[in-house]
């Protein structure tokens, strides 16, 4: 795969480590020329972040390597980025406009609002599964939208911490999950636990999923590895049967829909020592899994400061060589030293 050293500053791998058409390591010359195309229409309308060749890949493989709407796509994503969209309007936290780029890294640093959050709806990453993807969890039925609002936590602050944890999720869990599985990483397996979710709250419940899923669709493409859909009813059951045929087979192969004979297949997939006891695993982190953040992303062996967490625009480490596919630091012989568009419940907040 060519990279380009004006925008490819990776200090991780860069090949996928499956040979699937469109993506990173695996590209035909076609596809290389699209990445190209893209990025030179994008700079022609001024664009300069975000040019990388592996986040042009994800939207070019979102939208079937059609340049132009890949470009619609990316410029949509962009200006959504500088003002954050609720119903139609934007998005206002103690009356500022909420700009991402400048949100990631002051949002919560002390961590008081993920802990507050957790009383009422717990979400968050923890550890890996067997590739080496972060694994994130949704406890659906215990959102508790009333009780959040008396604690002064607001839907637009739900929001803000979702987009925040994208973010994240992006830089630096999957970077440092990468180093770790020695091969480059850009999904997450994600667990949907409806359990406690009924006729009572469903409504608010599947209010929030929506809002969830159409900023993963049209922000956050390619992301979406596996999806496990864990204590769902009859009811959720059958309607998915219904709606299945109508998906994306792409997106279909990824979803499991299990009921709550769930654990086996989730074992399969997750290390027991890496899955929550009370979703049929061994881990118990002391304080409480929610609450841990384990994984990858705090390991000194793997973990890296984040784009939003340096100084200037990009991470500043060696260029990368046209052509090579591989960090930085390994081209130099050096110590490497750092860093899908479903229309379903989406990995929300951590």
């Amino acid at each position: 795969m060519e990279l380009d050293p004006k925008y490819d500053h990776y200090d991780y791998p860069t090949t996928a480590p499956a040979a699937k058409p469109g993506h990173p390591g695996h590209l035909t010359e076609a596809q290389q020329a699209q990445v190209h195309q893209l990025r030179m229409l994008l700079e022609s309308e001024g664009y300069t972040k975000r040019l990388d060749t592996l986040t042009l890949l994800r939207f070019l493989r979102a939208r079937k390597f059609d340049v132009n709407l890949s470009k619609k796509m990316f410029v949509d994503c962009e200006k959504w980025r500088k003002t954050i969209l609720y119903a139609g309007q934007p998005l206002k936290l103690n009356g500022r406009t909420v700009n991402l780029d400048e949100e990631v890294s002051e949002w919560d640093k002390d961590g008081s609002f993920k802990k507050k959050v957790s009383k009422f709806y717990p979400q968050y990453y923890h550890k890996t599964d067997k590739d080496g993807r972060p694994v994130y969890i949704e406890q659906l039925g215990k959102i508790d939208i009333n009780a959040m609002a008396t604690e002064g936590i607001e839907y637009e602050h739900m929001l803000t911490n979702l987009a925040v944890e994208y973010e994240k999720m992006a830089d630096p869990r999957l970077p440092a999950c990468s180093r770790k599985a020695g091969h480059l990483l850009e999904t997450s397996c994600t667990i949907m636990d409806f359990n406690g979710v009924g006729f009572g709250n469903a409504r608010q419940v599947f209010g929030y999923i929506q809002e969830a899923s159409g900023m993963s669709q049209n922000y956050y493409p390619e992301r979406l590895g596996r999806m496990y859909l864990i204590n769902t009813s009859w009811l959720f059951t059958g309607v998915w049967r219904m709606v299945r045929p109508l998906l994306d087979p792409v997106t279909v192969e990824k979803i499991h829909v299990l009921g709550g004979n769930y654990q086996k297949e989730l074992l399969s997939q997750i290390p027991a020592e890496n899955l929550p006891k009370e979703f049929g695993g061994t881990c118990q982190c002391a304080g409480g899994c929610e609450l841990s953040n384990a994984g990858p992303w705090c390991d000194a062996e793997f973990a890296r400061p984040a784009w939003w967490e340096q100084d200037g625009e990009k991470i500043r480490n060696e260029a990368t060589e046209i052509g090579s596919g591989q960090p930085a630091g390994a081209i130099a012989g050096a110590t490497v030293v750092e860093g899908d568009a479903a229309t379903v419940p989406a990995p929300a907040a951590a």
